[in-house]
């Protein structure tokens, strides 16, 4: 049975924690019972329907993207999600790691994962580290010759099994220079234009950062928070058991994107 220690380097190794932004909770946040675990349960976001599925197949440890508890938590109670799912792993004696902007920005991460996806070439960080140039914050690369916005937003869709994109700006433009930055990208509207991007491939941008993409030319792509980071658990899960003989680690069968459409 392999060590906590041990699981917890290969995750420091596929995701360096000095790589996360300053403001982001990262790595142990909540220790298991055992030193010693077997069974690993990966996630984009711990919800108390995730962990009693972690509770049901006897996780050792959940590896979730988004942190929980995030901020302080005055009080962790079965009243609210975030301390019914936090209360189901204490009981249950599972461990939780979160990599969240270390796993985004990690060479090969979920930014790397999603450039890939579409097909993009000459992939380079928009945001290079001092120490590993190929890691960083957001991705850029090109899409396909003649490809337009149109196109590589039906291809977003089709290869993260989301329903439905929403585009800002002309779609029949040429979708160019691409950046990619998972989660709510809108922020970086402005150092996606630096960096020479005609697109931005994102999960959610909000009105007034569409707006301002939009008077500066730059298109978007926002396929949805859950879509654009979702599809790269089961890869990390993958490489984690992979690279840690007796592990078995596996992505949530329960994890969910809590926005629908009609």
């Amino acid at each position: 049975m392999p060590a906590l220690a041990a699981v917890i380097a290969e995750l420091e190794r596929m995701a360096p924690l000095r790589l996360a932004a300053d403001w982001d909770a990262v790595g142990l946040l909540v220790t298991p019972r055992r030193t010693m675990v077997d069974r690993v349960l990966a996630c984009l976001t711990l919800t108390p329907e995730v962990a009693a599925e972690a509770a049901r197949e006897r996780a050792d440890l959940v590896v979730t993207h988004h942190p929980l508890p995030f901020r302080p938590m005055a009080r962790i109670t079965s009243d609210t999600g975030p301390g019914a799912a936090l209360l189901e792993l204490v009981h249950a004696g599972a461990g939780v790691w979160s990599g969240h902007t270390a796993w985004d920005s990690a060479a090969g991460g979920i930014n790397d994962l999603l450039a890939a996806l579409l097909g993009l070439v000459h992939v380079a960080p928009i945001q290079p580290d001092a120490e590993t140039p190929l890691a960083g914050f957001g991705r850029m690369g090109t899409a396909a010759a003649g490809g337009t916005v149109a196109d590589l937003a039906r291809m977003a869709a089709e290869r993260l099994g989301t329903r439905h994109v929403q585009v800002v700006g002309p779609a029949d433009r040429p979708a160019g220079r691409v950046g990619i930055v998972c989660g709510s990208g809108g922020d970086a509207v402005a150092d996606v234009r630096r960096g020479g991007c005609d697109t931005l491939v994102t999960g959610e941008i909000k009105l007034h950062d569409a707006t301002a993409a939009r008077a500066a030319g730059l298109a978007v792509i926002a396929v949805g928070h859950h879509a654009s980071e979702r599809f790269s658990m089961p890869v990390l899960a993958e490489r984690l058991a992979a690279a840690v003989p007796g592990l078995t680690a596996w992505a949530s069968r329960d994890d969910v994107d809590p926005i629908g459409w009609l």
